[in-house]
């Protein structure tokens, strides 16, 4: 019999975004990492991201320096 996993809420501190523009790119970026099962949302103006799953915190960091942004996951 399997156990079903529970899904974890993962937030991320997203800075530099301004516009619907960036919350899209930080929304598709994150849509591609390993372990990110859903993105939630993504909000210029709290500077924060919320995804469903279990994805590297440090992949997280690094993909979204690629797209010209600065993130971490955060404990809150």
């Amino acid at each position: 019999m399997q156990t079903e996993r529970a899904m974890e809420t993962v937030k991320i501190r997203v800075e530099g975004m301004s516009c619907g523009h960036c919350e899209a790119a930080v929304r598709a970026a994150l849509e591609s990492l390993p372990g990110v099962e859903r993105v939630v949302s993504v909000s210029a103006a709290t500077d924060e991201a919320t995804v469903e799953g279990r994805p590297d915190p440090a992949l997280v960091a690094e993909r979204l320096e690629e797209i010209g942004y600065s993130g971490m996951v955060t404990d809150d």
